[in-house]
């Protein structure tokens, strides 16, 4: 009997593992999607490549999934969110202060709040306004120009994309909990499939460069990153359903720290003191997010 206690705690280690590696490849997203874009791959593009070889991966592994995504309402909500918020982060990370971005794109609490009153009709209670009122003062800080003289309002086009990737991205959470009872495949399908759709919709419409000519390096490169989106994935679906929410919801954190980590030893982004202010505001709302 106590030769089974060893193996029973790495069973039980492996869906944290598991989210962390998935807080990792989101946290480090940016860099390879730089590559590609330094390459003159926009990252629009990229993320629409990226999700049309999984969509093919899973479309083919799943048959089955494309019915029961075509024949849900609700899977399709999923659609559109999940590729707003691909499209949007990529978009953003790929291209603006990457720290900044990162944080605007986890105001969960705020977002959380809005769409629990207007979904599902649960009113704020004063630790649920406590968490708001953290991420709304860390917003303003890590918004606030530094002359002072305008409103902490976005002041890049990347911020925006963070700030409205984190509001869909929340609606995508919300959606995900309300389609639960669909298989996993259908739900997989969903996300990737609006990944593709959102995000060849903005790149035709906003003007981004087409593609340059296909060559191995980045055609290499892209591959292994729809690999790497798909193993993510399954990652976040593996760990997510074998632990509580609210300890999901601590670890997917993480990916701030990795996040910030790697772009302030870049040079992505800067460390200011307003920013680590604020940024810490903003994360503690989301850590007692978490804890509720």
């Amino acid at each position: 009997m106590p030769a089974a206690v060893p193996r029973a705690a790495h069973l039980a280690a492996l869906p944290v593992l598991a989210l962390v590696a998935n807080a990792f490849l989101w946290g480090i997203s940016w860099w390879p999607l730089r590559q590609l874009q330094a390459i003159g791959l926009h990252p629009l593009w990229a993320t629409a490549l990226i999700f049309a070889l999984a969509t093919l991966a899973i479309g083919l592994r799943h048959p089955a999934a494309w019915g029961e995504l075509l024949g849900t309402r609700g899977l399709w909500v999923v659609l559109l969110a999940s590729g707003a918020t691909n499209a949007c982060f990529n978009w953003a990370v790929a291209s603006g202060d990457v720290v900044r971005v990162v944080l605007l794109f986890y105001l969960m609490p705020l977002w959380a709040l809005l769409l629990a009153r207007l979904l599902l009709a649960e009113r704020a209670g004063p630790a649920a306004l406590l968490r708001v009122a953290l991420a709304l003062a860390g917003a303003a800080i890590v918004l606030w120009p530094a002359e002072g003289s305008t409103l902490p309002l976005p002041a890049t086009l990347a911020e925006g994309l963070g700030l409205l990737g984190g509001a869909t991205f929340a609606l995508n959470n919300v959606m995900l909990r309300r389609q639960a009872r669909r298989s996993a495949a259908a739900r997989a399908l969903a996300m990737f499939l609006g990944g593709m759709t959102v995000a060849s919709v903005l790149a035709l419409t906003s003007g981004a460069p087409w593609p340059p000519a296909a060559s191995a390096g980045w055609m290499l490169g892209l591959a292994a990153l729809a690999l790497a989106f798909l193993g993510s994935n399954l990652a976040l679906q593996y760990g997510a359903t074998r632990l509580p929410a609210n300890v999901t919801a601590v670890i997917m954190i993480t990916e701030v720290l990795f996040a910030a980590t790697s772009a302030l030893a870049l040079g992505a982004s800067t460390a200011t003191p307003a920013l680590l202010l604020g940024g810490t505001l903003i994360v503690l709302a989301a850590l007692l997010a978490a804890r509720g």
